[in-house]
């Protein structure tokens, strides 16, 4: 509706509710069903304009971001990176700024209530966007979790499909464009450099070492082709072109993997290690000025709660000490004689935990893996009304960066499903991934977690895409660890070993709480960290190593799960009290699905109107 005609039934409205004449009663009827309707059309339009600048935003910032394009299966500029330039992050900041000025124009009071929803969470982002732009460069771009050097071929290999000729083409113009993309990187490393934002010493040898590998084998140095070029071949071989032409295009990514890729990795090499030089063994963010503020806010934004750092540390030695009890019944269940420290050291070594260090081990542990994802399949309908249409596929991380991977993640599918979700495991070292944790792992990455989830939230109608793409670090991983428990409800993890590897993983989470602030706020060192883990948990003491290094490069990220975990039993247990047999999994289940991923804060009110409704 244009604006001219929403002003008209506004006026409409005025002259109904304040006319000065006294209506009869069927007047006054007739007035207030028209007062109705006309609010609901001015509702709906306002609503309408809203969405349609809810999507305009989300597109316009898709288009200027090729990778994103590349992730949700667009094909626009598949010839190009981002611009990671600090030009660049200066006009992102104009851009947000100048929408929320457009954001603010809405009135809440004309929106439907999803769209009011989304009214909120827009202007939230945008905000919190605009707030933290101050602590842009208060991070590490490159460290042995992610990092432009792994992203890239990672993107390539698992997001630039070659279905056809251009498809070749473009994927030859990102390898020459890869000079520019990591000269703009070493850039902001510079940056950070001059403000003393530099990562801890430990971080350099994984980045120098992945890098190093991406510029190993064929076409570089004799030997097997390279992780990209094999990547090439094995797609360009699929496409149904003469044999002449296929050996045109490998030719020419041979080329430019020689003339762009290899100096562009030697010089981000070279960048890396002149940094290193400075770089110290202290590990918190504290060391940063307003370090301690910058925490904070990182601490709220990944929680999406006000709880401080001592009251977070404070949870997760409650829920430690919690954890530990219940394994002690495990413990006395298998017959083990001895303390938990004890059994602990027995779940790290027995050999009966752990596959061979062979290709055979890790084939089967995938294939076990996948198993256990479709029989949770069969479960599903006992609680769950939806279910996602994008199917999932089980993984190896890939040889390049599978030393410095974190143990299992997870990548959501193509916008439009074609290429499905992927549930990474890291097979690197056989001895890190224990068959007893298999099954809380693939509950949590694959179904009725991160898969289920997110694959929903990209299918879901009628919310605006920013919702449907957007992430909210509690509420996305809670949901993980949320799911990890909920298949012991319904009969899953039969082997107590396997509950135990449940509850491991749950002390897992419950440890990050304490070390993430204890690193952070408390200024433990690197050695304490890990030590806390060792001690507290049975994972090997190489999981320990990796955790406490990813608290250092991620400050806060891993306080979301157990946070988040524990407002969704919350709230459940809210509905379960006060509906009583009126309550219904499947519905809960719908609730807290069905809008996407949102704030803690706002699942609540959403659990809270659920409840209200079922009354």
């Amino acid at each position: 509706m244009h604006l001219a005609s929403r002003l008209l039934l506004v006026t409409s409205i005025s002259a109904v509710l304040f006319s000065c004449e006294q209506p009869s009663a069927t007047k006054q009827a007739e007035s207030l069903e028209v007062s109705k309707t006309a609010t609901t059309e001015v509702s709906q339009s306002e609503s309408e304009r809203a969405n349609e600048l809810f999507e305009k935003i989300f597109n316009d910032s898709v288009n200027r971001s090729p990778m994103t394009q590349s992730y949700l299966g667009l094909k626009d500029d598949q010839d190009k990176w981002d611009d990671f330039s600090e030009q660049y992050a200066l006009e992102e900041l104009e851009i947000t700024k100048n929408n929320l000025t457009i954001v603010n124009k809405f009135d809440a009071n004309l929106l439907d209530p999803q769209t009011k929803v989304s009214l909120d969470l827009m202007k939230q982002n945008l905000i919190e966007e605009i707030e933290d732009f101050k602590w842009r460069h208060y991070n590490y771009p490159l460290n042995q979790m992610f990092g432009i050097h792994s992203q890239v071929p990672s993107l390539l290999i698992n997001s630039h499909p070659i279905k056809q000729l251009k498809d070749a083409e473009d994927y030859i113009a990102r390898l020459d464009g890869i000079k520019i993309l990591f000269e703009q990187v070493v850039e902001g490393l510079n940056i950070r450099a001059d403000k003393g934002i530099i990562a801890p010493a430990f971080v350099y040898p994984y980045v120098i070492s992945d890098s190093q590998n991406l510029i190993t084998g064929f076409p570089f140095n004799e030997g097997d082709n390279s992780t990209l070029l094999a990547d090439f071949k094995s797609k360009i071989d699929k496409l149904s072109i003469e044999q002449v032409d296929k050996d045109k295009l490998i030719e020419k990514a041979s080329h430019s993997l020689k003339t762009s890729v290899k100096p562009a990795y030697e010089k981000l090499i070279a960048a890396v290690k002149e940094i290193q030089k400075k770089a110290e063994s202290v590990d918190g963010v504290w060391r940063l000025k307003d370090g301690e503020a910058f925490y904070n806010n990182a601490l709220a934004r990944t929680t999406t709660t006000d709880l401080t750092a001592p009251q977070i540390h404070q949870i997760g030695l409650d829920e430690v000490a919690r954890i530990h009890s219940e394994m002690e019944v495990i413990m006395k269940k298998v017959g083990f004689e001895g303390d938990l420290p004890a059994f602990f050291e027995f779940m790290r070594h027995d050999i009966q935990f752990y596959y061979d260090e062979t290709e055979q081990g890790k084939a089967r542990y995938l294939s076990e893996a996948t198993a256990l994802i479709e029989t949770m399949k069969t479960k599903l309908d006992d609680l769950f009304i939806v279910k996602p249409k994008a199917s999932i596929n089980v993984k190896a991380v890939e040889a390049f960066r599978e030393k410095s991977a974190g143990k299992a993640f997870y990548q959501s599918p193509s916008m439009d499903g074609s290429r499905p979700g992927i549930y990474y495991a890291n097979l690197y070292r056989m001895s890190d991934m224990p068959t007893y944790q298999m099954e809380a792992l693939a509950y949590h990455e694959g179904i009725p977690g991160h898969h289920m989830q997110l694959a929903i939230a990209q299918e879901l109608e009628g919310i605006p895409k920013f919702r449907k793409f957007g992430g909210y670090t509690a509420y996305i991983e809670g949901w993980g660890l949320y799911s990890e428990y909920l298949p012991k409800e319904i009969g899953m993890y039969s082997d107590p070993y396997s509950d135990f590897g449940r509850l491991a993983m749950e002390l897992w989470r419950a440890c990050r709480l304490v070390v993430d602030t204890g690193i952070h706020s408390m200024k433990w060192d690197r050695e304490k960290g890990i030590e806390y883990y060792v001690t507290n948990t049975p994972n090997p003491q190489p999981d320990a190593v990796k955790m406490v290094e990813r608290h250092i490069v991620m400050p806060s990220q891993a306080t979301a799960y157990k946070i988040g975990m524990l407002k969704i039993l919350e709230v459940r247990k809210k509905a379960q009290t006060e509906l009583g047999d009126k309550f219904d999994i499947r519905e809960f289940h719908e609730v807290v699905l069905k809008n996407g991923a949102v704030p803690l804060n706002v699942l609540a009110k959403y659990v809270d109107e659920y409840i209200a409704s079922k009354k």
